[in-house]
């Protein structure tokens, strides 16, 4: 499971905005210059996030996009949703039944329990996650994140890397 460069991008585009003084707008060309990412990306991203109600644009010399509501009105599991989708859908067990037409653990599938869990937990997350939230830094929004899901971001739990060949 991965997020997508569309997903990434996206967020980070909204993020910048959200850095903007009150009513502030940047261009396409000020948002790539500043994410590192190519003007036709962002010119994509923000036309998805436009179509979506999350920018909006202004035509003119001082034109550029702005965020079409406040930052602490704008929830991330949203704007993730409009770029992307999620994790796990239930629609994964049919699309991937391996050689068969339906998954041979259709009836009882633990994997699809762990799953399901594991998006229950990403969709708590991001829906109490605003743009406003994002705005802070890195240590301070591990400490919040952190105290959402009552980890202590002082202890992360250890995730080996897979075996080497």
């Amino acid at each position: 499971m991965k997020l997508s460069a569309q997903e990434e991008y996206g967020l980070r585009c909204l993020l910048r905005l959200a850095r903007e003084p009150q009513g502030g707008s940047l261009t396409i060309a000020e948002i790539s210059a500043a994410e590192g990412i190519s003007v036709p990306y962002v010119a994509k991203l923000m036309r998805i996030l436009r179509r979506g109600g999350f920018v909006k644009s202004v035509r003119g010399q001082a034109g550029g996009y702005t965020l079409a509501r406040p930052a602490s009105q704008i929830v991330a599991g949203e704007a993730l949703a409009l770029l992307g989708g999620r994790l796990f859908e239930p629609e994964f067990c049919k699309e991937h039944a391996g050689m068969e037409k339906v998954c041979t653990n259709t009836i009882d599938c633990s994997i699809r329990s762990l799953w399901r869990a594991v998006q229950l937990v990403v969709d708590q997350v991001l829906a109490r996650t605003t743009l406003q939230d994002l705005v802070s830094n890195e240590q301070d929004m591990s400490q919040w994140v952190g105290n959402l899901v009552h980890i202590s971001s002082a202890a992360p739990v250890p995730i080996s890397p897979p075996p080497g060949p």
